[in-house]
Formats: structure tokens, sequence, C-alpha cells
């Protein structure tokens, strides 16, 4: 059995959310689209559902968090390079998202990220695998 993942994320604008993440790359599911919702694909397994608010409320019995003020979740997309990172990020602040932290370069990994515009984090990473291997000895 595959399992898919799908991650709910509540958003104040939809058109804007997908207008900056289709900037990014992304593609959407218009079986999972209407004035409420939309369904970002992620790869052939992962998926973002992005809510407006309101309808995002009716799934949780919770108060929804203010993604801006805390941190409800880390979500980290991985790429083929480096470069692949650096033009994901600087697509998303040319798009009006900010940075959270510096690029990081672990040697075996490279990660930089960004607050979407809804104030999600987005980390995003490229690893080499063989220097992974050689460092894990």
């Amino acid at each position: 059995m595959t399992t898919k993942m799908f991650v709910n994320l509540p958003v104040k604008d939809l058109g804007k959310s997908v207008k900056f993440f289709t900037a990014l790359g992304f593609q959407f599911n218009p079986q999972f689209t209407d004035e409420n919702a939309t369904c970002m694909i992620v790869s052939e397994e992962s998926f973002v559902m992005l809510l407006v608010d309101n309808y995002f409320k009716t799934f949780t019995p919770k108060p929804v968090s203010d993604a801006r003020k805390n941190t409800e979740v880390l979500i980290c997309l991985s790429c083929d390079s480096r470069k692949q990172v650096d033009d994901m990020v600087s697509k998303a602040v040319a798009g009006g998202a900010t940075t959270h932290t510096p690029a990081k370069d672990l040697g075996f990994m490279y990660q930089h990220g960004f607050e979407d515009l809804d104030g999600h984090l987005w980390e995003v990473a490229y690893m080499n695998m063989e220097a992974f291997a050689a460092q894990a000895g």
C-alpha cells in the first residue's frame, strides 16, 4: 500500500496563496479546488491542502494557531541541488515571503527556508548522500 500525505494549512487569502506557490513552480489539482480550498501537488504522494481560515476551522475542535506568532509545523521540501534551494528561496522572497534563518551548510546538507504569506515555515534542503555516507563513516 502506498501512503499519500496531505498537509492541511490555513490561509487568509486563497488566491494570493495560489499565486505565491505557483510562482515557486507548484501545480494544483483542479478536482480539489474551489473558493474554500485547493490541493497543491508537491509530488505523486505528497500534497498540501490550502484551506481558507474559516473552512479550516471546520476540521478541528481546537483553536487555529496564528502561524505568524506560533510555530505549528515545519514543512521541509527536498531539492536536487544547492542551486535549487537558493532559487526556491529567492522566488519565495520575491513573492512576498521572508527568510527566518540564514542558509546553513552542514557539509552533507545545505538548507535554507522561508516564511510564507501566512507565516508557515518552509525548510528547503539539498542532501548530498555521498558526503552523508562519508561523514557517517
